[in-house]
């Protein structure tokens, strides 16, 4: 009896890695492994176990980040421009937004690390903080922005941001304070994921509340005063 040449023989391996399942050393034992494989002529095979699952989803995660954030922040781009009847100021308003995630992610893993005892977060964390932050962070840029806009076009761009902010200041502070309470309750689950993605939000709303939305953007606003409608005007 002969063996038909368009038969495949599949043959299994199994190996234990030398570094814990977790770590980054064995989830590049498992991108050499995959090359080792893939170089073979004629071999069809694929390297899988508990560290190339986590691997490949690290992986998916980032490629999402990376399309999806600039996807979001372009859409609420336009959204601004349309809105405000501006250029300048929904650019400065994405960059305020973008560098409150950033800046809550770096105090996020300083936490996480030497508080909490994190050896690494979950891969999807980051992009779900990026929705939350961002979509609340808008919010408030509108609420704020709208009434400044309406008091610019009565009494300056300088005298309209201390109205804008005085007449929305405290609405917009509580809402962050109690939003950010909601989230941090989910602290209390017994889950690596929820307290990270709680703590993110809730520092989140707290710093974008407290300090780029009640100083930073009012700062800056008033210090480029009327050019900061460009290319409209009020």
């Amino acid at each position: 009896m002969r063996a038909n040449p368009s038969w495949s023989t599949r043959v299994r391996l199994d190996d234990t890695l030398k570094d814990p399942t977790d770590s980054d050393a064995a989830k590049e034992t498992v991108v050499r492994l995959r090359d080792a494989v893939h170089g073979v002529n004629g071999a069809d095979g694929l390297v899988g176990g508990y560290t190339a699952q986590q691997y490949d989803t690290q992986q998916a995660a980032e490629h999402d980040r990376v399309l999806i954030m600039p996807v979001v922040l372009a859409i609420i781009l336009v959204i601004l421009v349309g809105l405000l009847r501006s250029l300048l100021m929904p650019l400065l308003l994405v960059a305020t937004v973008a560098l409150n995630f950033v800046a809550t992610l770096g105090v996020s893993s300083l936490v996480f690390r030497h508080v909490f005892g994190f050896s690494g977060t979950d891969a999807s964390v980051p992009l779900y903080g990026f929705v939350f932050l961002v979509a609340l962070g808008v919010d408030y840029n509108i609420f704020l922005m709208s009434r400044v806009r309406e008091e610019s076009v009565r009494h300056g761009t300088r005298e309209g941001v201390l109205r804008g902010l005085t007449a929305t200041g405290g609405v917009i502070t509580s809402a962050g304070v109690v939003l950010a309470a909601t989230f941090a309750a989910l602290g209390v689950i017994p889950l690596a994921f929820l307290l990270q993605i709680a703590f993110i939000v809730a520092f989140g709303v707290l710093l974008d509340t407290l300090v780029v939305r009640s100083l930073l953007v009012p700062a800056l606003v008033r210090d480029i005063g009327d050019r900061a409608w460009w290319p409209g005007r009020v």
